[in-house]
């Protein structure tokens, strides 16, 4: 490679140089470069067109010409050449030149009619008799037309009967029902569309709109792009919107096509405005987001299944996906709080009143779930209640409840209601302790929107399916089968505990001071949100030294009982001791404290990223650069975005996959308005999720990865996301 760079650069020298002795032995010989290559610029608000005219006998190279804007604010987008011809140079082998008259378009932005704005023409040219003109950049001027000229079509020599695209490609939209609209593009014979180069748009923020479903097409080889799918004569294409009181729908459309003689014209956007007035009622059918390559996200496939399957599956499939959530780091921090709330009914703890503790606990959680379902339906969604509540005004006080219930654990005090409230609900309290229910409900409420904020695929497929003007009674049996599936594992570890706890005796008080070793634990977690560094590790120490006091207090008749106890608490005596040395000396890993020990795993590194303007110009530089990008979003209050950064980030087929893509992370854990506008933009809910981008700069939506993943599947998903070819532009 080095050798071919400096072949080339040697090769562009000697060129230079021919040109410098060309117009030093015989300047009368060869025009001035403004006489051998004239121009004209035209534009309007949406494309400028430069026409190119080489004298006979000369000719510019395809490659060193370019076209951008020197006016701030104003953008000019990728340049749409025609087809040039082959010319065989001397020095650097085979290019596409042009000759005569010929045009060059591009997208403009940032322009107004009336406007004068300035451009930047990169060129170089020669001549047949040898000559070859430096690389130059000519600076012009254009005033903004109001209306669009016939010459912003780019035109092929010779040939003037192309169709104007307004002619070529006639797009009309039609609502089919109140949330479901369909788009219909009629192509002229001898014309046709890219299948990815089609994109839709909310054209109002407040407004939001489905993913755009389009049929498949028919195989195409392009020249320059390989096999593509494109689309002739007619296409039908639909989208969904949220239920509203709008009479309206305003989408931003954008699509590209091509004219079989060889003309390929530029991106076409245009905002279209369908009327929802006398549209029949209905959900409207919520398709599969499948990319070219058939691959379809969990959530998305689960999301599918809600339109089109039976009730019983919808309960079914929300049943299990709930049920694997369960397991999962998640709701570990459940566990101990439904078994310490039932270790904390003392001796007289049954395994029915256990049962009924536990299906208390596990309604709270239902209660929320079907609650959120209903927010998004109502408000089109957008909301994240988790984000909501784990704020520091929140947490800080949450956990302090955590370490007031662990001190009651401890037998430092015990928690009564006043005497006078005792006596007036003693007689209710005697049959039922409804009061006791309905408070373990509402600790399993603010459990699920506090402690265990987490997403996965199904219950974000649940959530978009609402979102999407789907049936909200489906999505509220899915969000109901989700809670209850998440709940059956702690209902079964509630009950075996009302079922395991001694009845009574020394042991009794070791295991209530067990679990209020784990309500410690639990307020740690919460904490840690917020709480980093040495500061976090000197926290975890805290449950450590309370576990390690509660062992060598371990009453028992047995000296051999009592010895191996205390052996095992003063572990975690020095595990403590341990932390809060590891802690400053730099480590945050309570799992491994001495950081010279520590597994040095290689973190990925990426480039934070604050609003939807940021995630733009990252994503243009990234495909100037001919790079995929990944973008993940992350908070704090997160488990499984800690999980996905310790466990799947740093394994090495992880890397590897990502070696040409750029990292980009949004951390939303703040919630404010850019985090919100930025998962808007998206349509989702939090994280974790992450979001791929081709090299060509357009998102692989049916990549996107919800929830936690092993790293030998994300990496799989990474390889196919990166590979899809580029979309063409020309």
């Amino acid at each position: 490679m080095r050798a071919k760079s400096l072949l080339a650069s040697v090769s562009m020298l000697v060129t230079l140089l021919g040109a410098s002795a060309a117009f030093a032995i015989g300047e009368d010989e060869f025009l001035p470069p403004e006489d051998a290559f004239k121009y004209t610029a035209t534009a309007d608000a949406q494309t400028v067109t430069i026409e190119w005219h080489a004298t006979k006998g000369y000719y510019l190279y395809k490659k060193r010409m370019g076209l951008s804007a020197a006016t701030p604010g104003v953008t000019v987008g990728d340049s749409v050449y025609p087809k040039g011809e082959i010319h065989k140079d001397d020095y650097f082998g085979e290019q596409e030149v042009f000759r005569n008259s010929f045009k060059v378009s591009a997208p403009l932005t940032g322009a107004r009619p009336g406007d004068t704005i300035a451009l930047k023409l990169k060129w170089q040219g020669c001549a047949d008799a040898g000559l070859c003109y430096p690389p130059s950049v000519w600076d012009a001027t254009v005033k903004v037309s109001a209306a669009a000229h016939a010459a912003a079509v780019p035109e092929v020599e010779g040939k003037e009967e192309f169709l104007d695209p307004e002619v070529a490609f006639v797009l009309t939209g039609d609502a089919q029902s109140t949330n479901n609209i369909q788009l219909n593009w009629r192509i002229a014979d001898g014309y046709y569309l890219y299948k990815k180069r089609i994109k839709l748009e909310p054209a109002n923020a407040a407004q939001p709109i489905g993913e755009i479903v389009l049929p498949k097409g028919e195989p195409h080889s392009d020249e320059y792009f390989g096999e593509q799918e494109v689309y002739r004569q007619s296409l039908d294409a639909t989208f969904s919107v949220p239920p509203s009181d709008a009479k309206s729908v305003d989408v931003k459309v954008t699509y590209q096509g091509c004219a079989d003689a060889g003309l390929c014209y530029p991106p076409i956007i245009k905002t279209l405005s369908v009327s929802l007035e006398g549209a029949p009622a209905g959900t409207g059918p919520i398709e599969l987001k499948t990319g070219s390559d058939g691959y379809v996200s969990e959530q998305d496939s689960f999301t599918a299944r809600l339109a089109t399957g039976s009730l019983w599956l919808v309960f079914a499939i929300g049943y299990i996906g709930g049920l694997l959530m369960g397991f999962t780091p998640c709701v570990l921090p459940m566990v101990p709080i439904l078994s310490g709330i039932i270790a904390g009914g003392g001796a007289n703890m049954s395994s029915r009143r256990a049962f009924f503790l536990s299906l208390s606990y596990v309604a709270g959680i239902a209660v929320i779930y079907v609650t959120m379902g209903m927010l998004v339906a109502l408000l089109g969604g957008g909301v994240n209640l988790q984000a909501i509540f784990n704020q520091l005004w929140i947490l800080v006080p949450f956990a302090l409840l955590f370490v007031v219930l662990a001190a009651s654990m401890f037998g430092m005090f015990t928690i009564e209601m006043p005497s006078f409230v005792q006596s007036m609900l003693s007689n209710a309290s005697n049959k039922q302790r409804a009061g006791t229910f309905i408070g373990v409900g509402v600790m399993g409420a603010l459990s699920a929107l506090i402690v265990s904020a987490c997403v996965a695929p199904v219950l974000i497929g649940a959530l978009t399916f609402i979102a999407q003007g789907g049936s909200v009674a489906r999505g509220a049996i899915a969000m109901l089968a989700i809670a209850l599936g998440m709940g059956t594992p702690l209902m079964l570890i509630g009950t075996s505990a009302g079922a395991l706890l001694p009845r009574a005796g020394a042991w009794m008080e070791t295991i209530k001071n067990l679990f209020g070793v784990m309500f410690l634990a639990v307020a740690v977690w919460l904490l840690n949100r917020v709480v980093m560094g040495w500061g976090s590790m000197l926290l975890w120490s805290i449950p450590a030294f309370a576990t390690a006091w509660v062992l060598w207090s371990v009453h028992s008749k047995s000296a051999t009982t009592r010895r191996v106890w205390r052996a095992v608490g003063v572990v975690f005596g020095l595990y403590g001791a341990l932390m809060i040395v590891g802690g400053a000396l730099g480590s945050t890993n309570p799992l491994a404290p001495l950081p010279m020990f520590a597994s040095k795993a290689n973190q990925l590194e990426f480039k934070r990223i604050k609003t939807v303007a940021d995630l733009e110009r990252e994503v243009a530089a990234a495909n100037a650069a001919g790079k995929s990008v990944m973008l993940d979003f992350y908070a704090d209050w997160c488990v499984s975005c800690k999980e996905m950064e310790h466990n799947t980030f740093t394994q090495p087929d992880v890397q590897a996959a990502l070696k040409n893509t750029v990292l980009l992370q949004s951390d939303v854990t703040a919630n404010d308005d850019a985090d919100k506008a930025l998962l808007q933009h998206f349509g989702i809910f939090g994280p974790p999720t992450i979001a791929f981008y081709g090299a060509d700069g357009t998102e692989r939506r049916n990549f996107r990865v919800v929830g936690f993943m092993k790293a030998a599947e994300f990496a799989a998903v990474i390889r196919q996301a990166v590979a899809s070819a580029p979309a063409p532009t020309t």
